[in-house]
């Protein structure tokens, strides 16, 4: 038991009955104040426990230990420095009790503040977390899975394909639900704000809530899953430099070869996302870029982003390269009955000048040009799509809309089939979007 600071003696004149209480009862008071400091932010500390696979409902819908293991190791750099802390302010606690003067209390208070920071430094990441993994335990989690096992295979797809052997990256894609904002990723192995500019410890695809509801737009999870890609296969500096190097050999002005460069990223996510889902990626990057004339054909210096009026040539262009030449001229005639001029608004005039030149250049120095790290073959090899690829699209959509299950086809080929049932208006929108769902969790199990 720690003993209280006793009172200091009574003033000569004073009575003990009546100051003894006043002088005594603030020491105790001041005593259990400074013990409870440490207290609390020992109690702190032991709140932010590692997570445990049990407590995030069904293990099928639950992030997989691999995902909380390597959380659990991300926090453990942040519950180092926070037990220190903790220690630092017990010790100033006891040798405040112990000398109730103003350098010790003015050490504990410095203790305390030191700590404090570490815990809300280390809650504001715990609490990220925990937010992620309690979405799995709601009505969203059979949504957020049936992404998940889409990225998955996406992953599983690129590494069978490489031409050589590599390291599998560990843990997988996760998928979170996020409203009031489109869909994004956070790369494995960043630094993140949100964690204390620590290293994000694996993907994670943001989705929004219109995105969910309504499946085949879900591209989406092909092109952030293509930005981890880029990385994790160790092609995102080769990419804008062939980029870079094809563009000058052709002979396009150093300005506009800048601005396709600064695109690479995003023009990679979504030549990639064509190339493991197919056609149907394209209808469903039109429902992103096909809004108003002056937002579609709008330029803005900086941006990552293709101008989107340009974007869409693009994937039309790596189409016809798969050998989709009918697909290729549907979707250009919509776009054209969409933006019958050609234009873009506040670009550099070379750029739409070159555009027809540059777009067949960028499209073949990413899909058809082997890279090293890719085992010497291009990423339309490794990520190969052809007519029979669409041919099981087309028949897994035929099952969904029966209600069946789709068979052996690939988790991320139901995205082009609840699609191509849709335009085809094999079964109602509800009725796709549920069998959809209900197969990609069945899976999971």
């Amino acid at each position: 038991m720690r003993a209280a600071v006793e009172a200091p003696p009574a003033a000569s004149g004073e009575s003990a009955s009546s100051t003894g209480f006043r002088r005594a009862r603030p020491s105790r008071d001041l005593t259990a104040w400074v013990l409870s400091q440490a207290t609390n932010v020992e109690r702190h500390l032991e709140a932010l426990r590692p997570f445990r696979w049990s407590e995030f409902g069904d293990p099928a819908t639950g992030p997989s230990r691999a995902h909380l293991a390597a959380v659990n190791r991300t926090m453990a750099t942040l519950r180092k420095p926070l037990y220190s802390a903790t220690r630092a302010v017990r010790r100033a606690a006891d040798e405040a009790v112990a000398r109730p003067e103003r350098a010790e209390l003015a050490r504990l208070l410095r203790a305390k503040s030191r700590a404090q920071r570490w815990v809300r430094t280390t809650e504001g990441v715990w609490d990220f977390y925990l937010d992620l993994f309690n979405q799995r335990q709601g009505a969203f989690a059979p949504w957020l899975v049936a992404c998940d096992r889409v990225a998955l295979d996406c992953y599983q797809y690129a590494y069978l394909g490489v031409g050589r052997w590599r390291s599998i990256p560990t843990p997988p894609p996760f998928c979170y639900l996020r409203t009031g904002s489109g869909p994004a990723t956070s790369r494995r192995g960043i630094p993140l704000r949100r964690l204390g500019n620590r290293l994000n410890p694996f993907p994670l695809i943001q989705l929004p809530y219109h995105r969910l509801v309504n499946p085949w737009t879900l591209g989406a999870v092909l092109h952030e899953v293509s930005h981890n890609l880029q990385n994790d296969l160790g092609i995102a500096r080769a990419i804008p430099l062939q980029v870079a190097a094809r563009l000058v050999e052709a002979g396009v002005p150093r300005e506009v070869t800048g601005i396709w460069v600064r695109w690479n990223r995003e023009t990679f996510a979504d030549l990639s996302a064509l190339l493991l889902g197919g056609p149907a990626v394209v209808g469903s990057l039109f429902d992103v870029i096909g809004r108003t004339e002056l937002e579609t054909t709008g330029f803005t210096p900086r941006a990552v982003h293709p101008v989107p009026y340009l974007r869409a040539k693009i994937s039309v262009e790596l189409l016809r390269r798969m050998g989709f030449t009918r697909h290729a001229e549907s979707y250009e005639a919509i776009w054209h009955k969409l933006y019958p001029r050609a234009k873009l608004v506040n670009a550099p005039p070379a750029l739409l000048r070159t555009a027809d030149k540059a777009i067949p250049v960028v499209v073949d120095a990413m899909c058809f040009t082997s890279f090293p790290s890719l085992g010497h073959r291009p990423l339309a090899k490794v990520l190969r799509f052809e007519a029979k690829e669409q041919a099981m699209i087309e028949e897994a959509a035929e099952r969904l809309a029966d209600g069946v299950s789709p068979g052996v086809v690939p988790e991320r080929f139901l995205i082009g089939a609840v699609r191509f049932a849709l335009d085809e208006r094999m079964a109602p929108p509800k009725r796709l979007s549920g069998f959809f769902m209900e197969e990609l969790g069945r899976r999971a199990r």
